[in-house]
């Protein structure tokens, strides 16, 4: 479909701030099917990677088989999906550009994300839409118009861009969409380009190819020739804090913007759901006015939950300063994390009820439990309602205390069916605060047993 920016997305001009709303395409960040169907009821659009030739190649990814299977789940509930297809490219790969590509236009897969130039001609020829990675650094107007020119559907600009500037690009566009993030992890890098962990680890550790080692989350030190040392405050100096800009949102949707995208195809599933949904309830108040300072309260809490490492508005208004950067915690600041507590040993479709192995701590009627696939495509969470969970027959309002010596064997009614080991967890912040109280004796669950799913980026 071509898009007329100057008609669609000029806001208070052609159409109001709310009729404007109504246009954007939320994009969620998938990494398998657990994530798919975490962001399902909140996205207009997933984006994802085979286990060739894009930027995530640590993420669990989808074998170029299944795109025809994601593309069908997609589009039955009118999901558009886009396939990352966006690290350089070097000859001997050309073939696989070249399948790769005819296979996501069989699939009939919407669009491509591409940077290498060889990707976009390969595009060209087969036939598929294809937009501009924010690895081609798009950060002014010609630029934007040259891809443009070239047939870009949309372009997602490069992330050092202030909004004032990115209006600019949005007003000359005449064809292309323009598409930014919104939300996740910032390269303390131009837009992602870094050659550092290939520097640092060798050439099996490109973030230009996928395999970035994030060396600019450690401590470092910095000597030079002289022994003289480098003094700062904190431990890192190139970690930056993750993207948020959910109390921004209208000011995007007033500068036109096509699409926001949030990162995260390496974070976990609870993540991807959280973060789509919290950005879908902006897009959406701001849609029908009732977006205000309460609702970004609450937004802003959610999203404090899961992993992030403290939030900053980026290039938007300013530039990035020491203030920007995380110093002193190396993963996620969330006091929240999944703890594992047992495993599905058997469901029984006829009572719709799963015979769960206890093995760390205890459940009791109103907790909220986490089913989460290992194998399999398990992804839902649920509160344990009144009569919903039977221990040999009998209703119980609370589970006796289970561990790794001494399991306990539950039957809880879910809301979904779900297979023989999944994983069941519960997301909390309470071994943390118990941690920190000393009180390591009293958890409810042990601090170690975490699902493989939590706090990865």
């Amino acid at each position: 479909m071509t898009l007329n920016n100057k008609k669609v997305f000029r806001c208070g001009v052609f159409r109001t701030l709310r009729r404007c709303a109504k246009l954007v395409e939320l994009l969620a960040p998938i990494r398998n099917w657990k994530a798919l169907k975490a962001a399902e009821k909140y996205a207009d659009a997933m984006y994802l990677g085979t286990h060739v030739l894009n930027l995530r190649q640590m993420a669990d990814n989808f074998d170029i088989k299944e795109l025809p299977e994601v593309s069908s789940y997609c589009h039955e509930r009118n999901l558009k999906v886009y396939l990352t297809i966006n690290s350089i490219v070097y000859d001997n790969e050309i073939e696989t550009l070249q399948n790769l590509m005819e296979a996501a236009k069989a699939a009939e897969i919407n669009g491509v994300i591409v940077h290498d130039l060889a990707s976009v001609q390969t595009a060209i020829d087969v036939g598929i839409p294809f937009h501009m990675s924010t690895q081609a650094n798009i950060s002014n107007t010609r630029a934007a118009q040259f891809y443009e020119k070239l047939g870009a559907q949309r372009l997602i600009l490069a992330r050092e861009l202030s909004l004032n500037r990115i209006k600019k690009i949005v007003e000359n566009m005449t064809t292309a969409g323009i598409e930014v993030f919104v939300h996740g992890a910032m390269c303390t890098a131009i837009s992602g380009r870094c050659y550092m962990s290939l520097e640092c680890m060798g050439i099996d550790a490109s973030g230009n190819r996928g395999t970035c080692a994030q060396p600019c989350r450690r401590r470092w030190r910095v000597i030079d020739e002289q022994n003289n040392e480098m003094l700062y405050t904190g431990d890192m100096f190139l970690s930056s804090k993750d993207l948020c800009m959910i109390e921004f949102i209208p000011k995007l949707i007033n500068a036109g913007i096509q699409a926001f995208k949030i990162e995260g195809r390496l974070r976990d599933t609870y993540y991807v759901e959280t973060t789509t949904r919290c950005y879908r309830e902006a897009i959406q108040a701001v849609g029908d006015g009732t977006f205000g300072p309460e609702k970004v309260k609450g937004w802003l809490a959610d999203l404090k939950k899961v992993f992030n490492r403290g939030f900053t508005t980026g290039f938007y208004f300013n530039r990035p300063t020491e203030k920007d950067i995380e110093h002193h915690v190396r993963g996620s600041v969330s006091h929240f994390r999944q703890i594992e507590i047992g495993t599905v040993n058997d469901f029984l479709s006829k009572t719709s009820a799963a015979k769960i192995i206890l093995t760390n701590g205890y459940l009791k009627i109103g907790d909220e439990i986490f089913f989460i696939g290992q194998g399999s495509k398990t992804y839902f969470h649920m509160k344990i309602e009144d009569g919903g969970m039977r221990i040999q027959g009998k209703d119980i309002t609370e589970t006796p205390v289970a561990s790794a010596k001494n399991h306990v064997l539950v039957s809880i009614k879910t809301t979904e069916p779900v297979r023989k080991n999944d994983h069941v967890s519960i997301f909390t912040d309470e071994t943390y605060d118990n941690f920190l109280k000393g009180k390591k004796g009293k958890e409810r669950y042990s601090r170690g047993d975490t699902t493989d799913d939590a706090g990865c980026e």
